[in-house]
């Protein structure tokens, strides 16, 4: 029987997969992985057949006790209290954790957050930060409170966003960046001693949960803001924008900078592509897709469907991402 300090996870997200890997690899040192709580297998696909969520499939793969629990409960705390865990770890769960449960590993729960807290507590740090023209942002350690990402925060590894980076891209870099932040910390996490500072509340900031509707593209805005909105929300909702009757979705676009003298989203050149009038600047329109149709290079969309210059393309207006209140 392992004398090590047994650990459980809670988390449903492909960024959960680096950290798991450090555990049952470099951090097995350290401690043992007693077993992955996710959610429940969903319906998806055209046959709506039940598949895993990454965390659950992984889970399965390495042989591991997987608990899916519709919503979790006392009883599951009563479990890893019996278990004598030592550490509860949680990123990208999904679910509300209960008092029970916070209080049920000897040496506490921490949780991932992917932005420097206290910006951006709530469900899209990640894709607001980039929606927001950041250039950095990062992982958060920090305590699981019953007030949303309220938690003291021990340490944060940062990342970079670079100009050309999409959702799924700063997902993957805050994904690794929890390996190098364990390094410094597991240790400490493990027997309790972590340092939370509490967080500074005249700098908290809240981001919501995206919807389907902030693809549609705000051409007011400037070019890099309608860029970096783009940018952030692939692959979902994505950006689009409506011709006439109708609904264009955008793949890729390119920002040209200096003023132009039209209306915002008004068509003031076509050629390999579709060039757009903005709130400051113009953008390119590289890629295109009807309902129903393949996302196509501009060139090839323009040959099967008409968008002439002076065309004005109805985007939508954007909803605030970011508030100071949750």
């Amino acid at each position: 029987m392992s004398d090590r300090p047994k650990v459980v996870f809670f988390g449903s997200d492909a960024i959960c997969l680096p950290f798991l890997n450090y555990l049952i690899t470099e951090g097995a040192e350290e401690c043992e992985l007693r077993a992955v709580i996710s959610q429940p297998d969903r319906r998806q696909g055209r046959g709506k057949k039940l598949q895993p969520n990454p965390v659950a499939a992984w889970a399965s793969e390495k042989g591991l006790e997987l608990l899916q629990p519709a919503k979790p409960t006392r009883d599951l705390a009563d479990w890893m209290v019996a278990e004598q865990v030592a550490v509860s770890f949680v990123m990208a769960y999904g679910h509300f954790l209960p008092k029970p449960l916070r209080e049920a590993a000897s040496n506490g729960i921490v949780n991932f957050h992917g932005s420097i807290l206290p910006a951006y507590r709530g469900a899209s740090p990640v894709e607001t930060a980039i929606a927001q023209g950041e250039l950095e942002t990062g992982v958060a350690l920090m305590q699981v409170v019953k007030e949303m990402d309220a938690g003291g925060v021990a340490d944060v590894e940062k990342v970079c966003i670079e100009k050309t980076d999409t959702g799924p891209m700063v997902r993957a870099k805050i994904g690794e960046a929890v390996v190098p932040l364990m390094r410094r910390n597991l240790a400490a996490t493990l027997s309790g001693r972590l340092n939370f500072v509490p967080q500074d509340t005249s700098r908290v900031t809240f981001c919501r949960k995206i919807s389907k509707e902030d693809g549609a593209l705000e051409f007011s805005l400037s070019a890099s803001q309608i860029d970096a909105r783009l940018r952030a929300f692939t692959p979902w909702p994505g950006g689009y924008f409506d011709h006439g009757s109708e609904r264009i979705k955008v793949g890729r676009m390119s920002v040209v900078e200096g003023e132009v003298d039209a209306a915002p989203g008004t068509v003031i050149e076509v050629a390999d592509g579709i060039r757009v009038a903005t709130g400051a600047g113009s953008i390119w329109l590289r890629e295109l897709q009807r309902a129903g149709g393949r996302m196509l290079p501009a060139g090839d969309f323009l040959r099967g469907y008409t968008i002439a210059e002076g065309d004005l393309l109805k985007g939508g207006e954007a909803e605030p991402l970011v508030t100071y209140q949750p």
